[in-house]
């Protein structure tokens, strides 16, 4: 019997694969780590319900054991409520009782039968780590990219090392079986599904540090946070970008870009040496002078050079006096003027000009009071976006010297803990009663205020766990009990709450490399992006915008959400994307410092001065 609550639950999985690493310190999926196919994850059994809800699937030999594995020990709820705010155990127990039953009532298990492709791709990798079963497939056929549709693999195949991948590579060839490479997740534009063979480089995650030398190896199933929290335990940072994403499938897709790039840069600049499988199965590496040159850069869609098995990357140095503060403004000109300032003077390590969306978002718990806290911000502080910047002290110093306004670490974590209070009538009253011609948030931040700050919102682990689900408070106060979760340069180093962009809905995320001295072009790419999902009637705002180069260039991100689950609401974003790529493309080829990320795609690691300048 199917569950329709489950069944609703289930479809709007957002496929970030952010259950496959322990973020929040609570453990891994047990199954999941033991045997990581997606299938044996939480995001993989709300895909397996999914499909049996709408018959794609039968109940085979390998559901049954994907089934039987789940410990039903609640991590995934957890997990999955802070970044999306699902509650996938209704699933998972959903799940159960529904394989329970049917074995209960005698149901047909389906045994699926062995081919001469899988078996001599077994001899290759060993029997655990491929297979044709339709429940493991399942959850590597689709994502929620409105554009795209199921695309059901035949085999999916997790080899250990390189040479397993050039041997996998080369058999496809010589059967002539189609194959996509996997990192951690989903692609979020349809590009790692093929009617073929996926190879998944979840067990490729060998990580080597070499701290004289400054450099860190990542094999290619190390994600994002993993690396990260490696070179962290150094004393070390790596430029990296969303915590569950594999880094070396970013590196290599789109270059790692997020509001560290001011300091560390994108492309090239992160990566120093990597070793690559070609299409025919052969292995290079960078360093060798007959590799292809993947630095160079060609305006156009272009294929990835190959299948990035291992990436060496640099180490960049951390120092005990790291904070972030946040510098709020009331227009988009201002932030974004002060943000280049910053960066043409090398101030700070990380910066980014952020929306109301992605600020009152980041802070959330949950999403309704993330709906309510950015109307405070914007109706009641008078903030409509804040430039965040993580830096030294000499850096925090500079700033204040620069700007009147400054939100400090102390301010921050007083607001985050204390939240759900900014919502409350007393304190409205309390900000509408300060008296002089400026905005609220400038009389807010002065020295002398914060003890009447304090006290009106009585900051507290429990008064930010008010504003989840009643069983989840109690791990919410041990929670942000912890103080990395209030430490601005800890979030951003590890990004785990920017994961919640998607929160409410899925998020298509634009991304373009522009010029930062002409406001008019930024503000008129800006209007395009609004008119052309205003126009279908999709939810959109601004995400950030980060300096590069000096403050020469910048990397805009903007975001359409939608629906993925209503048909209605794909539609309208593919006719939004059908408006925007054609204005986007012509941006791009006219060049003057204006590259959208297609033509980036698959030339993640050339040298920026190629597509930024050329």
């Amino acid at each position: 019997m199917i569950s329709e609550e489950a069944k609703k639950i289930a479809a709007q999985c957002r496929h970030y694969a952010m259950c496959k690493i322990d973020f929040l310190g609570t453990g891994l999926c047990p199954s999941g780590e033991k045997k990581p196919f997606v299938s044996y994850f939480p995001q993989g059994r709300m895909d397996i319900y999914r499909a049996l809800a709408n018959e794609w699937i039968p109940v085979t030999e390998g559901l049954i054991d994907v089934t039987r594995t789940c410990t039903l020990c609640g991590i995934c709820d957890k997990q999955c409520h802070f970044v999306t705010g699902l509650r996938p155990m209704k699933v998972m127990k959903a799940l159960k009782e529904h394989v329970d039953q049917y074995q209960r009532e005698g149901g047909k298990i389906h045994k699926v039968k062995e081919d001469p492709f899988l078996k001599e791709v077994k001899n290759i990798v060993g029997h655990e780590w491929a297979t044709n079963d339709p429940a493991t497939l399942v959850a590597y056929s689709d994502d929620p990219f409105p554009l795209t549709g199921r695309r059901m693999p035949q085999y999916v195949v997790l080899p250990r090392t390189t040479g397993e991948v050039s041997g996998l590579v080369k058999l496809a060839g010589k059967f002539k079986i189609p194959h996509a490479v996997r990192g951690n997740g989903g692609s979020v534009y349809g590009a790692v599904f093929t009617e073929g063979m996926v190879i998944d480089t979840n067990r490729m995650r060998s990580i080597q540090i070499n701290r004289d030398n400054c450099t860190i190896t990542a094999e290619a199933g190390v994600s994002s946070f993993d690396l990260q929290r490696e070179a962290y335990r150094h004393g070390f940072r790596v430029n990296v970008a969303e915590p569950a994403a594999t880094f070396c499938g970013n590196l290599v897709c789109t270059g790692i870009f997020s509001t560290w790039a001011s300091a560390y840069g994108v492309g090239a600049d992160n990566v120093l040496d990597a070793e690559f499988v070609d299409s025919e199965g052969r292995v290079f590496h960078l360093h060798e002078k007959g590799a292809p040159n993947i630095f160079a850069f060609e305006k156009g869609v272009r294929p990835a050079p190959g299948i990035c098995t291992r990436a060496v990357v640099p180490l960049y140095p951390r120092t005990d006096d790291e904070e972030g503060v946040l510098v709020p403004f009331p227009d988009l000109e201002e932030a974004v003027m002060f943000a280049r300032g910053l960066n043409q003077r090398r101030i700070g390590l990380a910066i980014g000009v952020l929306g109301l969306h992605y600020i009152s978002t980041f802070m959330s718990p949950s999403n309704d009071l993330a709906v309510k806290v950015r109307k405070a911000l914007r109706d009641t502080l008078g903030i409509q976006y804040a430039v965040l910047v993580i830096g030294d002290r000499y850096a925090r110093e500079a700033i204040r010297k620069m700007t009147p306004v400054v939100m400090d670490e102390k301010i921050l974590k007083t607001l985050m803990l204390g939240l759900p209070r900014l919502l409350d009538p007393e304190w409205i009253d309390l900000v509408e009663g300060l008296e002089g011609n400026r905005p609220p948030y400038e009389i807010l931040c002065r020295e002398e205020m914060f003890p009447i700050l304090e006290a009106a919102l009585r900051p507290s682990p429990e008064t930010l766990a008010v504003a989840v689900d009643e069983d989840l408070r109690d791990f919410y106060t041990r929670l942000y009990s912890r103080p990395e979760m209030t430490d601005m340069a800890w979030l951003n180093t590890f990004r785990i709450v920017s994961s919640r962009m998607g929160r409410h809905k899925h998020v298509l995320a634009f991304l373009v490399y522009l010029p930062l001295d002409r406001m008019d072009l930024i503000q008129n790419i800006l209007s395009q992006f609004e008119k052309a999902a205003g126009t279908q009637g999709l939810e959109n705002h601004f995400g950030f915008l980060t300096p590069l180069d000096f403050g020469k260039r910048g990397i805009l991100e903007y975001d359409y959400y939608l629906d993925h689950t209503d048909e209605d609401e794909r539609i309208k974003a593919g006719k939004a994307l059908a408006e925007m790529d054609p204005f986007l493309d012509r941006l791009s080829l006219e060049g003057k410092g204006i590259m959208g990320m297609k033509y980036i795609f698959g030339q993640g690691c050339s040298r920026k001065e190629n597509y930024l300048y050329l």
